[in-house]
């Protein structure tokens, strides 16, 4: 008999750590019906029998986000044998709030307490069984992160799999009085064992339980219960919730060193402080993006592109081709078009994965919760949440997952602004252009990687001042609650997992989208009408893609970049940001003279100033993301118009950026002056004048986008 479980927990509480622990290679991820918020499945690696649901990280089943939303439904209507709620045994009280709404659905709960090894070097002790008395449920402590107390848990789940169990009424008898009063509206086809939850959410007015109930709520009921409490109903409930809570952890926890500092904390007194966060903060990924792609990460780069794809593939492919006797136009799509384009790509895998495994490092030990913390404080200045910034750290691995985080913000407006502003985040797809850009025109500078990312939070930061004073975003940034982990040595399991995870999803694409893309540039770039005719052209610029690339190539002119093959290059880039490294690969014959590498950057450095380069760079970070992320974007906005705004905002700034950078850093470092440097110094008039205008002060305006 499969025994379904559903595993429920507060963000950062080590639900992920133990869904992996539980499912190991079993799990598989989609997304739940209708919406884009990830599933993840499994099936308990020492019984397949028991089939796990991991539900999203959530702090209540109120309608509030998606996340939310999703896992309320999925508990409400389907089939679900038990509760698995792991809850931070460091943080107690606040991860208990959760559990008290689950115990009033009626399904069976079991409580891991995770954090055990934080609890004991505290030396803190929780009574485990007198909480467990207190909730009526079975309490099993647990270290995820070291896997202590799994057995006896999932043993725990086993057993109380199949048993009956009643909804918790933690509630004074006034409140129950109500909720008793309410339940009887209920329809009868409300199970018994959840009639107290949803009795509970009319008493809070829940919209969309009273939508899916279609009854009425008896608001005379609860006015007066409002007026004779002196509050709200929601505050009302939450406030018996905590009463209950801080009722029960004074019974069962005894804290050690009651009101000492721990660890953690000593540690945010510096890393979160107001004055060095920012710059630790800008210290620590300068010294990411210096190991990524200066040093470690370009020495073993440069073995793949020089040896790997330079000595080994090459001539071993030319000569399998040759004995076969291959046709020379075959030949030449596979040296020249798939080897030299996807190779080009491939040689940067190596950088990437050094980046993704530090990023892995600092999630996991806790450091990137307390980043979202820091940034808040700024974020909220210029109009959004520090909510806002998981969405842009998730991006710096891969811009879809990035755009798909937003949902977690509650605000429409914040969340839109900051589906719009996520890709200006360097992605791991953006990192070879990068690593491109500084190897052949800044001679490897370690500057120029952190640049590019600080280039991104600048770009964040301007479009939320400039978006917050239009009517469309005008309003109050969401509030930012977000539970803050004990520091913890990083899992090498975890590390590797999450290093790997985002590194394959760029393997895959570049064995696929940027595979069949370079198929179809190797054909524009090797046919055109030469000499009077149609075949292989000897000349490049006699070729398809030159002829295509020359008719818009003038409109990056201004830009410093007119050539019609950084126009291609940039034009690809929107299939996939890697293809622009492709594009200039194949361009420039990079599959051969890949030996050294020394050739394609002195013909990059030929084409390019450094001014020109960099404005090639900016243009390329902060335009329109791949086709896959827009596909994101499109189903994150749910509005076609919405979407097409956004892509355009994105064009025409990244537009203005590399207009600035260009014609002004030419302006004070070569003393040129003309049409184009007029244009820009009006750009800057008029970002000035947006950045610094007066906010609008009409609230809650909605935009004339849903025809």
């Amino acid at each position: 008999m499969t025994i379904q479980v559903a595993l429920a927990g507060n963000p950062n509480s080590g639900k992920t750590t133990l869904f992996n622990h539980l499912t190991g290679a079993t799990q598989f991820v989609g997304n739940w019906p209708g919406v884009t918020v990830e599933k993840k499945e499994g099936v308990y690696r020492k019984d397949k029998e028991i089939k796990i649901t991991d539900l999203p990280g959530i702090y209540s089943l109120s309608p509030y986000t998606l996340e939310e939303v999703v896992s309320r439904q999925f508990l409400l209507n389907e089939k679900v044998d038990v509760v698995l709620n792991i809850v931070d045994g460091s943080n107690l009280e606040r991860n208990l709030y959760l559990t008290t709404q689950l115990l009033e659905l009626g399904i069976p709960v079991v409580v891991a307490v995770n954090m055990l090894d934080i609890i004991e070097k505290r030396g803190d002790h929780i009574d485990y069984q007198r909480l467990s008395r207190e909730l009526d449920c079975p309490v099993v402590p647990i270290s995820a992160l070291k896997a202590k107390g799994i057995k006896e848990l999932m043993a725990a789940v086993k057993a109380a799999a199949g048993t009956v169990s009643s909804a918790k009424n933690i509630y004074h008898k006034d409140i129950s009085d109500v909720l008793d009063l309410l339940a009887q509206d209920l329809p009868e086809t409300v199970p018994a064992g959840k009639r107290l939850f949803y009795a509970v959410k009319l008493f809070e007015r829940d919209e969309k339980i009273v939508e899916t109930l279609s009854i009425q709520i008896n608001e005379k009921v609860i006015a007066a219960t409002e007026e004779k409490m002196d509050d709200d109903s929601e505050s009302i409930i939450t406030d018996a919730r905590y009463t209950y809570i801080t009722a029960i952890i004074k019974d069962c926890y005894q804290k050690a060193n009651q009101g000492a500092l721990t660890v953690s904390d000593k540690i945010d007194r510096i890393v979160t402080n107001r004055v060095l966060a920012l710059p630790i903060f800008a210290v620590v990924m300068w010294f990411v993006y210096y190991i990524s792609v200066t040093t470690v990460g370009t020495f073993v780069t440069d073995w793949t592109n020089d040896i790997l794809f330079g000595e080994i593939i090459p001539p071993m492919i030319e000569n399998f081709l040759v004995s076969i006797h291959c046709a020379g136009w075959l030949s030449a799509l596979i040296l020249d078009g798939i080897v030299a384009g996807v190779g080009a790509v491939l040689g940067f895998v190596p950088q990437m994965f050094v980046l993704f495994f530090f990023l892995a490092i600092l999630e996991d030990c806790g450091y990137m919760a307390r980043v979202a913390f820091i940034m808040d404080r700024i974020f909220r200045k210029f109009g959004l949440s520090g909510k806002s910034f998981i969405p842009m750290l998730i991006g710096t691995g891969c811009g879809i997952p990035g755009v798909m985080a937003s949902r977690t913000i509650e605000s429409d407006r914040d969340r839109k602004m900051t589906i719009m502003t996520t890709t200006f985040i360097p992605c791991g797809a953006k990192l070879p252009i990068i690593a491109l850009i500084a190897g052949a025109i800044f001679n490897g500078a370690a500057w120029v990687s952190p640049s590019a990312y600080f280039l991104g939070m600048g770009a964040i930061i301007i479009s939320g001042i400039i978006l917050k004073k239009t009517k469309l975003f005008v309003g109050d940034p969401a509030p930012f609650v977000m539970e803050m982990p004990s520091y913890h040595l990083p899992v090498a399991g975890n590390v590797l997992r999450s290093m790997w995870e985002r590194g394959w999803s760029f393997i895959k694409k570049a064995g696929t989208i940027i595979l069949l893309s370079t198929i179809v540039l190797w054909f524009l770039q090797a046919y055109g009408f030469e000499n009077g005719s149609f075949g292989m052209v000897e000349e490049l610029n006699n070729s398809l893609l030159s002829s295509i690339g020359k008719t818009f190539a003038w409109i990056f002119a201004p830009l410093g970049w007119g050539d019609w093959k950084a126009a291609v290059a940039t034009i690809t880039g929107l299939i996939a940001k890697e293809n622009v490294v492709a594009t200039f690969g194949q361009l420039y014959g990079f599959g051969e003279v890949a030996e050294d590498g020394a050739e394609i950057w002195g013909t990059m450095a030929m084409e390019f100033t450094a001014v020109s380069a960099y404005s090639f760079l900016a243009f390329n970070l902060l335009c329109a993301p791949c086709f896959a992320a827009i596909g994101a974007i499109k189903r994150e906005m749910n509005n076609t118009k919405w979407t097409i705004f956004a892509i355009s905002y994105q064009c025409v700034f990244a537009y203005a950026i590399a207009l600035i950078i260009y014609q002004l850093g030419n302006l004070f470092i070569y003393g040129t002056f003309g049409a184009g440097t007029i244009v820009a110094i009006g750009v800057v008039a008029i970002l000035l004048y947006l950045l610094f205008r007066p906010a609008k002060k009409t609230q809650h305006l909605k935009m004339n986008f849903n025809a």
